[in-house]
């Protein structure tokens, strides 16, 4: 995947000596590509202190929709949601309860 996304940026380069615009495709696809594509628990965005996690769904994953690599890694992104879900719960409980009544 990383190869894909280094080629790709590379061509986009090349070809955007005579279109800026494709300047600015690389940099959003090296960005994405930071930000979303990679896999394994060394994500420093959702882990960095102070960012708040996404808020929480119904479904089995939280993390975007990717399967997590290792069972650690799941356990630890579940008990990361779990401790949201209650602090949520806990500063807002007027909130908490109309989502309740709403499901």
């Amino acid at each position: 995947m990383g190869t894909l996304v280094i080629s790709a940026t590379a061509i986009l380069v090349v070809m955007g000596f005579s279109n800026h615009v494709l300047w600015l495709a690389a940099v959003a696809l090296l960005f994405l590509y930071v930000r979303y594509g990679r896999t394994g628990d060394g994500s420093s965005a959702a882990s960095a202190p102070g960012s708040a996690p996404s808020a929480p769904s119904s479904g089995a994953s939280g993390a975007g929709g990717r399967a997590d690599s290792t069972y650690r890694a799941y356990r630890a992104r579940r008990d990361r949601q779990a401790r949201w879900e209650r602090r949520y719960r806990r500063e807002r409980p007027l909130e908490a309860r109309r989502q309740e009544r709403q499901k």
